[in-house]
């Protein structure tokens, strides 16, 4: 099945209503954390729980406790894997018939894809293991034990669909909570890695106002075939049959694209800043097929994916003329990214920070040698280094970001708060909001190509904003020579050279016709803080070798002009005659509060377009 559009839909238009969840479980590791029934925090302590479930209030655990009881989750063991899905199939179970009519798709019109996940050995086991489980769980609970005998192809139906339909369910920071199952409003619209489309959960306890829940917007899709050709009722008619399911998070479906009528609408169901072979695995593995969208099936691969695995190489003893460079390339993506993955993992497992900025750096600045080809003078190597655009060098921007913010903050709570100590921790704060901004940049350039990866701009242009301000806002400017009377010069303005603060200060939103004309907003906010990064960026990253390599955070020309091959780049160092100077750091002060905010608006601009008007 396939969702189409019915209508024109513009760019940052709701697609469908708040949709309620068909069956839901949180994961494990926040059952205690976080309300069984709409996934909201808990205050602590929490209400009386039934069977393992906690809930934040008296509707929640009236509405959710019955079926948590009545579903026989209660019987499952405690070791059971992938608890989440089996806990979901069980409560998915109440509300379906006795016996499997079909076991290719089931009367609410969800597909099962049945013979395909059982058609693999291993995932067949793993769908009978989980079967058997729920099946045992369910006698249990009527007292009885499950005989070798007893037929569990409803099972393994139940769980199938599971697998195949449910969503991870994650709140504003991106963690997972668990899953949901939904009706085919949501559940037929398909995948892609260039998709038109996108989704937000709405995750709030009762009586809590959250946008979208009383948007009163139309669902603008409709399947590409009748949906009386499967026996199953209309998504229209699914929906009025479940006005009374009122717990658990709920899902809105909103346009990132321009979507003529009769256009399909997809979503996607994996990270798209990831390069195609491993958007493939993860489809692969955790949905069981192969994506054959337009991103992934031209000839030769889109300038974004190419990027995403570029590695710039060099060697001062050979020419690169005719050098094939695919040679080594998958030698070093290999070697580089297992070292990164470790120093990340390391870094999120043992919680080193400085570690982390020691290895990370030094695999960015220093690259990797391969060696090469036999020369009179023996072996040669060719050094290789990851494109700004790789997507291990975005993950280690990511990362690296965090860590000095940590570090920052680490080293102000466990040293005297002495000038040198203030000044430490300031400059570490200034390096992670350089790797923030440099993010930022490379996604952009990105974006500006595949338009579908707004998602992933909105967080890097608001986490660089964010960073940028809480710099200007330092009280540690007036050890550096700035007199205390101008710590407070540094406010809100209107900006003369682009009209994003004007259309943000004015309605917080963009209207719909602002919303046609997003492309030239967006090219005038680059053009803004490219001219005003120049003021501040050598300032910002000084004292960090592999960002001093970078003469601007936001221009990546000059990789054009390396045919593929990495330069030698002078580091900057900073002018002496400038860096005790009060007007200079002045200056770089309100510049970067200039570009702090234009970065945190264009962010929320962005968030309004994906998510909607209340998004922050």
């Amino acid at each position: 099945m396939e969702m189409r559009a019915k209508q024109d839909i513009e760019i940052g238009d709701d697609i469908t209503p708040p949709l309620l969840p068909l069956s839901f479980s949180l994961h494990d590791s926040f059952l205690s954390s976080h309300c069984s029934s709409c996934f909201s925090p808990l205050s602590f302590p929490p209400l009386p729980h039934h069977y393992g479930s906690l809930y934040c209030s008296a509707p929640c655990s009236s509405s959710h406790s019955p079926i948590s009881s009545s579903s026989a989750e209660s019987f499952l063991p405690l070791t059971c894997p992938r608890s989440s899905d089996l806990r979901t199939a069980l409560r998915l179970l109440l509300s379906l018939p006795s016996t499997c009519p079909h076991l290719h798709r089931f009367t609410n019109g969800l597909l099962t894809n049945y013979l395909k996940l059982t058609s693999s050995p291993e995932f067949a086991a793993q769908i009978r293991q989980g079967a058997i489980a729920m099946a045992a769980a369910r006698k249990l609970r009527k007292g009885l034990s499950l005989d070798q005998s007893d037929d569990v192809l409803l099972e393994e139906a139940v769980l199938c669909l599971v697998v195949t339909n449910a969503v991870e369910v994650q709140d504003e920071s991106g963690r997972s909570l668990g899953i949901a199952v939904y009706d085919p409003s949501f559940s037929w619209i398909n995948h892609s890695c260039s998709p038109n489309a996108c989704y937000r959960f709405i995750v709030s306890p009762p009586n809590a106002t959250s946008f979208g829940e009383d948007s009163g917007s139309a669902l603008l899709i409709v399947p590409s075939v009748s949906e009386e050709n499967f026996g199953v009722c209309s998504c229209s008619e699914y929906n009025k049959g479940t006005e009374g399911y009122k717990y658990g998070p709920k899902i809105m479906v909103r346009s990132i694209k321009r979507i003529k009528k009769g256009e399909e609408v997809c979503v996607s169901y994996t990270d798209l800043l990831q390069p195609k072979a491993m958007r493939q695995s993860y489809l692969w593995f955790n949905h069981q097929f192969t994506c054959s969208c337009s991103r992934c099936t031209v000839f030769p691969s889109t300038f974004v994916d190419h990027a995403l695995e570029e590695i710039l190489a060099s060697n001062p003893s050979f020419s690169s003329a005719g050098l094939d460079l695919n040679l080594y390339r998958d030698e070093a993506n290999k070697k580089l990214s297992h070292y990164v993955d470790e120093t990340i993992t390391e870094f999120l497992l043992v919680g080193d920070p400085e570690s982390c900025c020691k290895k990370l750096e030094s695999v960015l600045e220093g690259g990797f040698h391969v060696e090469q080809l036999e020369s009179e003078d023996g072996k040669s190597r060719l050094n290789c280094k990851f494109h700004p655009f790789n997507h291990i060098a975005l993950n280690s921007y990511m990362t690296l970001a965090s860590a000095y913010r940590i570090r920052s903050s680490d080293f102000l709570a466990f040293q005297s708060k002495t000038d040198e100590s203030q000044l430490k921790a300031f400059e570490m704060s200034r390096i992670s909001a350089g790797y923030s901004l440099l993010l930022a940049g490379a996604t952009h350039d990105l974006f500006c190509s595949e338009s579908s990866l707004i998602v992933s701009a909105v967080n890097f242009w608001k986490q660089a904003g964010e960073s940028l301000l809480t710099i200007a806002g330092s009280s540690v400017w007036n050890l550096l020579g700035l007199p205390k009377s101008e710590l407070s010069t540094v406010v809100k303005y209107k900006c003369s050279e682009c009209s994003l603060m004007d259309i943000f200060g004015a309605k917080s939103i963009l209207n719909q016709a602002e919303r046609t004309n997003f492309e030239n907003i967006s090219s005038d906010f680059l053009a803004c803080v490219r001219s005003a990064s120049p003021k501040f960026w050598r300032f910002l990253i000084h004292g960090c070798h592999y960002l001093e390599t970078f003469k601007d955070p936001f221009d990546f020309r000059w990789l054009a002009h390396a045919h593929c091959v990495a330069e030698d780049v002078d580091f900057i160092k900073e002018d002496s005659n400038c860096e005790h100077h009060a007007e200079w750091y002045t200056n770089a002060r309100t510049h970067i509060y200039k570009v702090g905010m234009h970065c945190l608006v264009y962010g929320v601009i962005l968030a309004h377009i994906c998510y909607g008007q209340n998004s922050h």
